[in-house]
Protein backbone atom coordinates (compact mmCIF):
# COMPACT_ATOMS: atom_id res chain seq x y z
CA UNK A 1 0.00 0.00 0.00
CA UNK A 2 1.63 2.87 -1.18
CA UNK A 3 1.10 7.08 0.42
CA UNK A 4 -1.67 7.65 -1.63
CA UNK A 5 -3.47 4.16 -1.29
CA UNK A 6 -3.29 4.76 2.44
CA UNK A 7 -4.84 8.74 2.40
CA UNK A 8 -7.47 7.28 -0.13
CA UNK A 9 -8.36 4.35 2.16
CA UNK A 10 -8.78 6.90 5.28
CA UNK A 11 -10.62 9.12 3.44
CA UNK A 12 -13.41 6.47 3.09
CA UNK A 13 -12.30 5.74 6.75
CA UNK A 14 -13.51 9.05 8.04
CA UNK A 15 -16.43 9.32 6.01
CA UNK A 16 -18.00 6.16 6.91
CA UNK A 17 -16.69 5.46 10.67
CA UNK A 18 -19.37 7.18 12.25
CA UNK A 19 -22.38 7.03 10.09
CA UNK A 20 -24.22 3.42 9.55
CA UNK A 21 -22.78 2.27 6.42
CA UNK A 22 -19.42 0.05 7.90
CA UNK A 23 -16.51 1.97 7.25
CA UNK A 24 -14.85 -1.63 7.53
CA UNK A 25 -16.96 -2.85 4.69
CA UNK A 26 -16.52 0.19 2.74
CA UNK A 27 -12.84 0.24 3.26
CA UNK A 28 -12.27 -3.73 2.23
CA UNK A 29 -13.89 -2.48 -1.06
CA UNK A 30 -11.76 0.28 -1.85
CA UNK A 31 -8.69 -1.70 -1.49
CA UNK A 32 -10.34 -4.74 -3.60
CA UNK A 33 -10.82 -1.72 -6.23
CA UNK A 34 -7.77 -0.09 -5.83
CA UNK A 35 -5.63 -3.90 -6.50
CA UNK A 36 -4.24 -3.31 -2.72
CA UNK A 37 -2.40 -6.18 -2.29
CA UNK A 38 -3.98 -8.67 0.42
CA UNK A 39 -1.50 -8.48 2.54
CA UNK A 40 -0.51 -8.21 6.56
CA UNK A 41 -0.15 -4.65 6.55
CA UNK A 42 -3.31 -4.13 4.55
CA UNK A 43 -5.29 -6.22 6.99
CA UNK A 44 -3.54 -4.07 9.83
CA UNK A 45 -4.20 -0.76 8.59
CA UNK A 46 -7.94 -1.77 7.86
CA UNK A 47 -7.34 -1.86 11.32
CA UNK A 48 -5.41 0.23 12.97
CA UNK A 49 -6.93 3.32 10.68
CA UNK A 50 -9.41 3.74 13.38
CA UNK A 51 -6.80 5.57 15.84
CA UNK A 52 -7.26 8.64 13.93
CA UNK A 53 -10.98 8.27 13.86
CA UNK A 54 -10.87 7.90 17.89
CA UNK A 55 -8.93 11.13 18.65
CA UNK A 56 -11.57 12.93 16.35
CA UNK A 57 -14.26 11.87 18.98
CA UNK A 58 -12.10 12.90 21.77
CA UNK A 59 -11.40 15.98 20.69
CA UNK A 60 -15.40 16.47 19.74
CA UNK A 61 -16.09 15.55 23.23
CA UNK A 62 -13.46 16.70 24.97
CA UNK A 63 -15.55 17.81 27.41
CA UNK A 64 -17.39 14.33 28.58
CA UNK A 65 -13.79 12.63 28.52
CA UNK A 66 -12.17 15.43 30.73
CA UNK A 67 -14.53 15.68 32.91
CA UNK A 68 -12.72 13.01 35.51
CA UNK A 69 -15.34 13.43 38.40
CA UNK A 70 -17.46 12.39 36.22
CA UNK A 71 -17.07 8.22 36.64
CA UNK A 72 -20.04 6.83 35.89
CA UNK A 73 -19.42 7.97 32.52
CA UNK A 74 -16.72 6.11 32.39
CA UNK A 75 -18.02 3.08 34.16
CA UNK A 76 -20.72 3.54 31.44
CA UNK A 77 -18.22 2.63 28.85
CA UNK A 78 -16.58 0.27 30.30
CA UNK A 79 -19.71 -1.77 30.23
CA UNK A 80 -20.50 -0.96 26.75
CA UNK A 81 -16.87 -2.20 25.78
CA UNK A 82 -16.95 -5.51 27.96
CA UNK A 83 -19.00 -7.87 25.28
CA UNK A 84 -16.52 -6.29 22.62
CA UNK A 85 -13.73 -6.94 24.22
CA UNK A 86 -14.57 -10.48 25.33
CA UNK A 87 -16.35 -11.99 21.91
CA UNK A 88 -13.19 -10.22 19.74
CA UNK A 89 -10.69 -11.84 21.57
CA UNK A 90 -12.78 -15.60 21.22
CA UNK A 91 -13.01 -14.64 17.73
CA UNK A 92 -10.34 -13.01 16.49
CA UNK A 93 -8.92 -15.11 13.64
CA UNK A 94 -12.60 -16.02 12.40
CA UNK A 95 -13.18 -12.05 12.13
CA UNK A 96 -10.17 -11.60 10.23
CA UNK A 97 -10.55 -14.22 7.99
CA UNK A 98 -14.58 -12.94 7.03
CA UNK A 99 -11.92 -9.21 6.21
CA UNK A 100 -11.11 -10.73 3.12
CA UNK A 101 -15.17 -11.38 1.39
CA UNK A 102 -16.25 -9.13 -0.88
CA UNK A 103 -19.47 -11.28 -0.81
CA UNK A 104 -20.15 -10.73 3.26
CA UNK A 105 -20.07 -7.06 2.95
CA UNK A 106 -22.38 -6.79 -0.13
CA UNK A 107 -24.86 -8.90 1.46
CA UNK A 108 -24.59 -7.50 4.95
CA UNK A 109 -24.79 -4.19 3.53
CA UNK A 110 -27.83 -5.47 1.38
CA UNK A 111 -29.24 -6.61 4.94
CA UNK A 112 -28.74 -3.76 6.74
CA UNK A 113 -29.99 -1.57 4.45
CA UNK A 114 -33.70 -3.64 4.35
CA UNK A 115 -33.25 -2.86 8.14
CA UNK A 116 -32.52 0.43 7.94
CA UNK A 117 -35.74 1.52 6.35
CA UNK A 118 -37.96 0.85 9.27
CA UNK A 119 -36.15 1.47 12.18
CA UNK A 120 -37.29 4.66 12.63
CA UNK A 121 -40.90 3.28 13.06
CA UNK A 122 -39.66 -0.08 14.81
CA UNK A 123 -37.45 2.27 17.93
CA UNK A 124 -39.95 5.62 18.16
CA UNK A 125 -40.92 5.46 21.88
CA UNK A 126 -37.96 7.09 23.63
CA UNK A 127 -37.43 7.69 27.55
CA UNK A 128 -34.03 8.86 27.58
CA UNK A 129 -32.96 12.09 25.71
CA UNK A 130 -28.95 12.11 27.05
CA UNK A 131 -26.03 9.92 27.70
CA UNK A 132 -26.78 10.81 31.39
CA UNK A 133 -29.84 9.21 31.45
CA UNK A 134 -28.82 5.64 30.62
CA UNK A 135 -27.64 3.26 33.22
CA UNK A 136 -25.11 0.65 33.49
CA UNK A 137 -27.53 -2.45 31.85
CA UNK A 138 -28.43 0.17 29.11
CA UNK A 139 -24.61 0.58 28.19
CA UNK A 140 -24.23 -3.53 28.43
CA UNK A 141 -27.31 -4.05 26.40
CA UNK A 142 -26.09 -1.54 23.53
CA UNK A 143 -22.39 -2.97 24.01
CA UNK A 144 -23.86 -6.72 22.89
CA UNK A 145 -25.38 -4.90 19.78
CA UNK A 146 -22.38 -2.99 19.33
CA UNK A 147 -20.99 -6.88 18.49
CA UNK A 148 -23.01 -7.60 15.52
CA UNK A 149 -20.15 -5.15 13.74
CA UNK A 150 -17.83 -8.12 13.88
CA UNK A 151 -19.28 -9.28 10.67
CA UNK A 152 -17.60 -6.94 7.95
CA UNK A 153 -20.65 -4.74 6.50
CA UNK A 154 -22.44 -4.89 9.32
CA UNK A 155 -21.21 -1.61 10.59
CA UNK A 156 -20.37 -0.79 14.38
CA UNK A 157 -22.30 2.29 14.52
CA UNK A 158 -25.81 1.16 12.91
CA UNK A 159 -25.22 -1.36 15.43
CA UNK A 160 -24.98 0.64 18.87
CA UNK A 161 -27.13 3.40 17.41
CA UNK A 162 -29.92 0.18 17.00
CA UNK A 163 -29.00 -0.39 20.51
CA UNK A 164 -29.05 3.17 22.00
CA UNK A 165 -32.86 3.06 20.37
CA UNK A 166 -33.73 -0.23 21.49
CA UNK A 167 -33.18 0.65 25.15
CA UNK A 168 -34.98 4.02 24.56
CA UNK A 169 -32.78 6.59 23.77
CA UNK A 170 -33.42 9.65 21.45
CA UNK A 171 -31.93 9.07 17.71
CA UNK A 172 -29.34 11.65 18.70
CA UNK A 173 -28.30 10.29 22.51
CA UNK A 174 -28.45 7.41 20.63
CA UNK A 175 -25.51 8.05 17.77
CA UNK A 176 -23.87 10.21 20.51
CA UNK A 177 -23.36 7.25 22.51
CA UNK A 178 -22.39 5.03 19.87
CA UNK A 179 -19.38 7.96 19.28
CA UNK A 180 -18.44 7.77 23.00
CA UNK A 181 -18.20 3.76 22.94
CA UNK A 182 -16.37 3.62 19.86
CA UNK A 183 -13.42 5.15 21.93
CA UNK A 184 -12.52 1.97 24.05
CA UNK A 185 -13.83 -0.07 21.60
CA UNK A 186 -11.35 0.82 18.66
CA UNK A 187 -8.83 1.48 20.89
CA UNK A 188 -8.71 -1.87 21.88
CA UNK A 189 -8.91 -3.21 18.75
CA UNK A 190 -5.87 -0.82 17.67
CA UNK A 191 -3.78 -1.64 20.74
CA UNK A 192 -4.40 -5.51 19.80
CA UNK A 193 -3.61 -5.37 16.51
CA UNK A 194 -0.93 -3.42 17.46
CA UNK A 195 0.78 -5.10 20.29
CA UNK A 196 -0.74 -8.19 20.80
CA UNK A 197 -1.43 -9.67 17.89
CA UNK A 198 1.11 -12.37 16.39
CA UNK A 199 0.59 -11.53 12.65
CA UNK A 200 3.10 -14.44 11.56
CA UNK A 201 1.26 -17.26 10.96
CA UNK A 202 0.50 -20.38 8.25
CA UNK A 203 -1.93 -20.31 5.72
CA UNK A 204 -4.47 -22.04 8.36
CA UNK A 205 -3.99 -19.19 10.52
CA UNK A 206 -1.69 -21.18 13.22
CA UNK A 207 0.83 -18.82 14.77
CA UNK A 208 4.24 -20.21 13.66
CA UNK A 209 6.21 -20.30 17.18
CA UNK A 210 9.54 -19.92 16.03
CA UNK A 211 9.08 -15.84 14.73
CA UNK A 212 6.50 -13.54 16.53
CA UNK A 213 5.30 -10.80 14.53
CA UNK A 214 3.76 -7.83 16.78
CA UNK A 215 1.79 -5.03 14.24
CA UNK A 216 4.56 -2.04 15.38
CA UNK A 217 6.98 -4.66 13.55
CA UNK A 218 4.90 -4.64 10.45
CA UNK A 219 4.29 -0.47 10.29
CA UNK A 220 8.08 0.05 11.25
CA UNK A 221 9.59 -2.72 8.36
CA UNK A 222 9.79 -0.29 5.60
CA UNK A 223 9.31 3.66 5.41
CA UNK A 224 6.54 3.03 2.69
CA UNK A 225 4.59 1.49 5.58
CA UNK A 226 5.18 3.92 8.57
CA UNK A 227 4.74 7.01 5.95
CA UNK A 228 1.25 5.49 5.21
CA UNK A 229 0.16 4.28 8.31
CA UNK A 230 1.04 7.82 9.76
CA UNK A 231 -0.47 10.13 7.11
CA UNK A 232 -3.73 7.54 6.74
CA UNK A 233 -4.68 8.49 10.68
CA UNK A 234 -3.85 12.07 9.96
CA UNK A 235 -6.35 12.20 6.99
CA UNK A 236 -8.88 9.88 8.62
CA UNK A 237 -8.64 12.27 12.25
CA UNK A 238 -9.39 15.47 9.93
CA UNK A 239 -12.01 13.63 7.57
CA UNK A 240 -14.00 11.77 10.64
CA UNK A 241 -14.11 15.48 12.39
CA UNK A 242 -16.25 16.77 9.72
CA UNK A 243 -18.22 13.48 9.38
CA UNK A 244 -19.78 13.46 12.55
CA UNK A 245 -20.39 17.17 12.82
CA UNK A 246 -22.44 16.38 9.94
CA UNK A 247 -23.79 12.76 10.56
CA UNK A 248 -25.68 14.58 14.19
CA UNK A 249 -27.75 17.34 12.55
CA UNK A 250 -28.52 14.87 9.64
CA UNK A 251 -29.82 12.41 11.41
CA UNK A 252 -31.97 14.71 13.64
CA UNK A 253 -33.54 15.72 10.36
CA UNK A 254 -34.00 12.68 8.16
CA UNK A 255 -33.33 9.75 10.28
CA UNK A 256 -31.94 6.51 8.98
CA UNK A 257 -34.20 5.85 5.99
CA UNK A 258 -31.47 7.59 3.19
CA UNK A 259 -28.73 5.59 4.65
CA UNK A 260 -30.91 2.10 4.57
CA UNK A 261 -31.44 3.17 0.75
CA UNK A 262 -27.99 3.73 0.08
CA UNK A 263 -26.65 0.78 1.89
CA UNK A 264 -28.82 -1.42 -0.54
CA UNK A 265 -27.70 0.42 -3.35
CA UNK A 266 -24.04 -0.42 -2.64
CA UNK A 267 -24.86 -3.73 -2.01
CA UNK A 268 -26.37 -4.75 -5.10
CA UNK A 269 -24.20 -2.91 -7.01
CA UNK A 270 -21.26 -5.02 -5.53
CA UNK A 271 -23.02 -8.08 -5.99
CA UNK A 272 -23.71 -7.33 -9.15
CA UNK A 273 -19.52 -6.54 -9.62
CA UNK A 274 -19.38 -9.89 -7.75
CA UNK A 275 -21.29 -11.88 -10.26
CA UNK A 276 -19.53 -10.41 -12.85
CA UNK A 277 -16.08 -10.79 -11.93
CA UNK A 278 -15.17 -7.80 -11.53
CA UNK A 279 -15.06 -7.90 -7.97
CA UNK A 280 -13.08 -10.95 -6.46
CA UNK A 281 -15.58 -12.41 -3.91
Amino acid sequence: MDIIQSIVVAIVEGLTEFIPVSSTGHMIITEKLLHIPDDNFTKLFTVAIQLGAILAVVVLYRKNFLAFRNIHFYLKLVAGVLPALILGYLFSEKIDNLLESSTTVAITLLAGGIVLLFIDKMFNQTSLGDEKETTYSNALIIGFWQCLAMIPGVSRSAASIIGGMQQKLSRSAAAEFSFFLAVPTMLAATAYSLFVKNWNRDVYGNEIESTVIRGYDIILETSQNTISFIAGNIVAFIVAMIAIKFFIGFLKKHGFRIWGIYRIVVGALLLVLIYTGYLKP
